[in-house]
């Protein structure tokens, strides 16, 4: 099992300062989770709603569960004051559900607005025009129980590393832009990009969380 430890700690001491990792934990058991946590990992991705919530009490209380995947609105009221952070708002709908949620729970949930920048049509997220007219537009200041904490994307799936690279300077350049439209806005200053494969290229585009599952945790398990 050491593999697992081995690869925390060396990722820990390789990323740079202000670069966290999230452990994509989605499809593998609990001990796989544990022995990551042993060795210093406190944040964990997880895609899907019920696998979240089950593993949540078998594990300790200080981790940090980020939701990344396609959130459906019919799962969130689940979801709402269970994690640090959802990366994965793709839609002014499901942020208004999420806002709507978290204040009859009496909570605050910490949300990424998801772009869609890549090649694929499969991928969800904000088109980079819908995200500019929502921060111009303001509507931001409508939420009551929700804080949008920065921007979450995807590059491309494919080997053309500058169009990766591409993709991800696109995304950070969105956050700047929103960033100069509202210079008023708190806290809108995390970047989540980069996997197992491309994290270099995400974090010379200026990522400060990446997201890897299978260079730490190999092929899922089930």
């Amino acid at each position: 099992m050491g593999h697992i430890s081995d690869t925390i700690r060396s990722l820990h001491a390789r990323l740079p300062e202000g670069v966290e990792l999230v452990a994509v934990s989605k499809f593998h058991p609990a001990e796989a989770l544990r022995e990551a946590y042993d060795a210093g990992q406190r944040i964990f991705g997880e895609s899907r709603v019920q696998e979240l919530i089950e593993k949540q009490p078998l594990l300790p209380a200080d981790i940090r569960w980020h939701f990344i995947g396609h959130l459906q609105t019919n799962k969130v009221k689940q979801l709402v004051g269970k994690v640090a952070m959802i990366e994965s708002v793709d839609s002014e709908k499901l942020l208004e559900l999420i806002d709507r949620l978290s204040a009859a729970a009496g909570v605050t949930s910490r949300v990424l607005m998801q772009v869609h920048v890549a090649a694929e049509e499969t991928k969800f997220g904000f088109l980079p025009d819908e995200l500019l007219d929502y921060f111009t537009s303001r509507r931001f200041e409508n939420l009551k129980a929700t804080h949008i904490c920065g921007l979450m994307g995807m590059a491309t799936n494919t080997d053309d590393q500058a169009r990766i690279s591409d993709d991800f300077h696109k995304i950070a350049g969105l956050r700047q832009h929103i960033l100069q439209l509202c210079p008023d806005l708190r806290g809108f200053d995390t970047l989540s990009m980069g996997m197992s494969d491309d994290y270099p290229l995400a974090i010379e585009a200026g990522s400060n969380l990446i997201r890897i599952g299978t260079a730490i945790f190999g092929q899922r398990q089930y």
